[in-house]
């Protein structure tokens, strides 16, 4: 078995409103309150970073498993949306949205169509993220595969 350790150094100097450093290997950043929450909005916020989190190894499990699969593609891009409910002061992520845009190759066929849109799905049940945060935190698939077209 194979463990990999990720550190991760926080400071905060102040109070609730405040912005904060953290430096986790390439990662090094303020952070601070949304604006949306009542803070400064400086740097990023955790909501934005368990997105990327989120959204970051999707895509890059997606791109694995099309690489294993031989699956071809021109473009990979996705748009991924967070969804956090403020209700009587209680904070909850909701809903993570990852909209994933898979355009194949013009020799493309419907079978690769098919395959693409497969791992597409197989690649949200698959990501360690996804898989961290199931059960808290619902994530939703609206994936669009297409072909180039000359």
């Amino acid at each position: 078995m194979a463990e990999h350790h990720f550190h991760l150094t926080a400071n905060w100097p102040g109070l609730r409103n405040d912005v904060g450093t953290i430096e986790a290997g390439n990662l090094i950043t303020e952070v601070s309150i949304p604006p949306e929450m009542d803070g400064p909005g400086i740097g990023t916020n955790p909501d934005e970073m368990l997105l990327g989190a989120a959204a970051t190894c999707y895509i890059i499990t997606l791109a694995a498993m099309m690489e294993r699969s031989k699956l071809e593609k021109e473009a990979l891009t996705m748009e991924s949306v967070g969804i956090v409910d403020v209700t009587n002061g209680v904070i909850t992520y909701q809903k993570i949205i990852h909209k994933p845009h898979i355009i194949l190759k013009l020799d493309a066929t419907e079978k690769d169509e098919v395959l693409a849109q497969k791992l597409a799905e197989k690649a949200e049940t698959s990501c360690m993220i996804s898989r961290a945060i199931k059960g808290n935190v619902e994530v939703e698939l609206q994936a669009t595969v297409s072909k180039l077209t000359e």
